[in-house]
């Protein structure tokens, strides 16, 4: 997860998922790029390698750790947050191929990522998928940002 700014101008760097089923979805369908760790790799590669998939772009700096976070449906998110100013305009995302529709038997290929965008903690609350709020609230935390 990338954020920038200082003090109260914080903000956190999201991504919107691709395809027709999000497509006129915004509140609380966003997400910090994330995905699954390959066969014996380890999570904080598998983190690294995500962002860069989902959104185009490298990671480096000084990584802070978050606490994993666990969604509805059982899955894990493993997250850590570094300091980035990343162009949002410029992601270039990775495609994936669904069926859609569902049941149809149909593959359409979508881009995972189909827009990114840098939000204010009281914006990405509103954007961020439920099951990822804790996520917003750690970061804020360890950066002193009240009230989100």
């Amino acid at each position: 997860m990338a954020y920038r700014g200082e003090g109260k101008d914080y903000e956190v760097f999201l991504v919107h998922p691709g395809g027709p089923f999000w497509s006129n979805k915004d509140l609380h369908a966003w997400s910090v790029p994330k995905g699954e760790p390959e066969e014996d790799e380890e999570l904080f590669n598998s983190a690294v390698r995500e962002f860069k998939e989902e959104t185009g772009f490298d990671l480096s700096g000084n990584f802070v750790t978050l606490d994993p976070v666990k969604q509805p449906g059982g899955k894990i998110i493993y997250t850590w947050a570094v300091k980035a100013d990343l162009n949002a305009s410029k992601i270039k995302s990775n495609t994936i191929e669904i069926e859609w529709p569902p049941k149809s038997g149909k593959k359409l290929e979508i881009p995972e990522v189909d827009k990114a965008g840098w939000f204010s903690f009281e914006e990405a609350r509103l954007k961020i998928m439920k099951g990822q709020i804790s996520i917003l609230e750690q970061l804020a935390e360890k950066l002193g940002v009240k009230d989100i």
